[in-house]
């Protein structure tokens, strides 16, 4: 009907092609018996694709063949990709079977992987540095004279001999020093700094789970309790002073102190504050 109607649109006038628009919505739907002719007399050539050379036709899924559609796989550039949907399912798991091969190949694929890459922040002003360094700095402050102390003492274990100049009173006494003002520093910092900094910070958590740098002071302080022990006593006059016991003291408690003093103050510097505070809160900082 579409092909009688159009040349007379095209050639009448207004009103009659108005009235033959109106016939032609008015008219009936092509039937069900004559699609179904129509569809049968139709001719839909085979397309091939030009890559992966399957053959597909206009057929309804449920009546193609499906090894005729994927023969073609085999064929010319994709026999390799044929080939390899042939082969048994157990040569793909072999990794997953624990297969020393299959593991290394995983690992040498993971190693392969892009890391992802910190979000890069943008450089800090002048200002902005010395705001967000400056917990860093006092902490260093604080933290030099502990180790001034530290190497003082021990240095003259190592050597067996007190410096010149220092009677065994005040020798002692320094070393009591020591640990004072360790113990001073370290509940201020739990007290006051910690569990600000916490509130955002996860390195300075404290609890059941708690972060290293809290974990740190309670190792740091059996080997204060030892090394405070033994001085009091030489003090007392209870036990002679040996500089070689003093350094085995020492030595249960040192690395772990000498760890403590760098990694607090890395943590504390402006490239790490910066990703939690902002110029602002680091003033306000009580410290």
């Amino acid at each position: 009907m579409r092909s009688v109607l159009l040349p007379l649109l095209l050639s009448t006038s207004t009103p009659l092609r108005t009235l033959l628009v109106s016939a032609h919505r008015l008219a009936p739907p092509l039937s069900a018996s004559a699609a179904s002719t129509f569809a049968g007399s139709a001719y839909f050539p085979p397309l091939e694709h030009p890559v992966c050379r399957r053959h597909f036709t206009c057929s309804a899924p449920w009546k193609q063949d499906f090894q005729t559609v994927m023969a073609g796989l085999c064929e010319g550039e994709n026999a390799a990709a044929g080939a390899k949907m042939q082969e048994p399912a157990s040569t793909e798991q072999e990794i997953l079977n624990g297969n020393p091969s299959g593991l290394a190949a995983a690992k040498e694929v993971e190693a392969t992987k892009p890391k992802a890459e910190e979000k890069t922040l943008p450089k800090l002003s002048a200002a902005e540095f010395q705001a967000y360094n400056s917990m860093a700095e006092h902490m260093e402050y604080f933290h030099n004279h502990f180790r001034q102390s530290w190497t003082m003492i021990y240095n003259s274990c190592v050597n067996n001999k007190r410096p010149a100049g220092l009677s065994l009173k005040q020798f002692i006494s320094t070393g009591l020093q020591l640990i004072s003002h360790l113990t001073v520093h370290h509940n201020i910092e739990e007290t006051h700094i910690f569990p600000v900094l916490a509130t955002k910070m996860p390195e300075f958590k404290a609890g059941k789970n708690a972060a290293e740098l809290l974990r740190q002071h309670k190792e740091i302080h059996k080997g204060m309790d030892g090394f405070q022990a033994y001085l009091e006593k030489c003090r007392s006059g209870e036990t002679e002073l040996e500089l070689r016991v003093l350094k085995q003291q020492m030595d249960t408690w040192g690395d772990v102190l000498w760890k403590h003093l760098d990694q607090e103050v890395v943590t504390l510097g402006a490239e790490n504050m910066r990703k939690y505070w902002t110029v602002a809160e680091m003033r306000r900082m009580p410290m």
